[in-house]
């Protein structure tokens, strides 16, 4: 390996981009232990230029930005929630690049394994790479230990993952749920790109989800049956979208049961707006919004 950047970069660059325990921990590999976690730290390349932020710093708008950091705009809505018959995971497709809209088809729940999903909100290359790293992770851990990582090992291990680069620019917050082996109830924690990790039975994340907390706050008890549950999560999404620009596109939702989790099929957000509210099928939308704010009879 060090062959090769002294073949590409030459002499000088490569002590200037990779210090000698870099260059050792890239030619050793990754250190491990006997729980078969991978410890040490990424080792991200910086961009061959003497001064990386000097540079950076001519291709972006904002002037008072002395570390030239990406000024990302964030937009999402999901939730996931724990009741009698499993958890219920569910999310909305939009993604947003400042005020333009880039993808209404955005998958934002990652298959870590047939019993472990994680969602994403924040910046989409981060919770991208660092949930399917975890999904690495807990398979090499499967493979040497003859069994499936629990799920509090799995948001323990993201957590200390993220936590070696917390104030570095992270823009993750993140719901780790599945269901361990051998127990009778699942596991949903939350983990985000500061370091932070709680377990509760209830998470909405993003954007929007001052709006689906009051959707689920309002309905949510344990001993729902499924398909109330998928009603009060799809609900949820739906208002979150309705009310928060930078959500929208599709719901997308997951059940967890002991077996494993099963897929459901996309949901326009377009024709839920119909199914639950069909009397504004046909009204422009300046004048739903006027119906909203101003109640019926009250002249303006």
């Amino acid at each position: 390996m060090n062959d090769f950047k002294q073949q590409f970069l030459g002499d000088t660059l490569t002590k200037t981009l990779f210090s000698e325990t870099e260059a050792s921990a890239t030619t050793n590999g990754l250190g491990s232990t006997g729980s078969g976690f991978e410890t040490t730290a990424h080792k991200f390349a910086l961009a061959p230029l003497q001064k990386p932020v000097e540079f950076a710093k001519t291709h972006i708008d904002n002037t008072s930005e002395t570390q030239a950091r990406i000024q990302a705009a964030h937009g999402t809505t999901t939730l996931a929630f724990k009741f009698q018959h499993g958890v219920i995971v569910c999310t909305d497709s939009r993604a947003t690049m400042g005020n333009v809209i880039a993808s209404q088809t955005v998958k934002k729940v990652i298959e870590i394994n047939e019993f472990l999903l994680g969602t994403m909100a924040g910046g989409a290359a981060d919770c991208s790479f660092w949930e399917r790293e975890l999904g690495r992770q807990c398979k090499l851990y499967a493979l040497r230990n003859k069994k499936r990582i629990t799920v509090a090992g799995a948001s323990k291990i993201l957590r200390n993952m993220v936590l070696n680069y917390k104030g570095m620019g992270l823009s993750m917050g993140t719901m780790i749920c599945g269901w361990d082996e051998d127990t009778t109830d699942p596991a949903l924690f939350y983990v985000d790109s500061d370091g932070q990790r709680l377990e509760n039975h209830l998470f909405s994340v993003g954007s929007g989800s001052t709006f689906a907390y009051s959707v689920l706050d309002a309905g949510y008890h344990y001993n729902m049956e499924v398909e109330e549950a998928k009603e009060l999560a799809r609900r949820a999404i739906y208002h979150a979208t309705y009310r928060d620009a930078f959500s929208g596109g599709y719901v997308r939702m997951y059940h967890i049961k002991q077996d494993g989790w099963v897929a459901f099929d996309l949901q326009d957000v377009g024709e839920l707006d119909i199914h639950y509210y069909p009397e504004r099928k046909g009204v422009p939308d300046n004048q739903v919004q006027e119906e909203i704010i101003r109640p019926a009879g009250v002249s303006v």
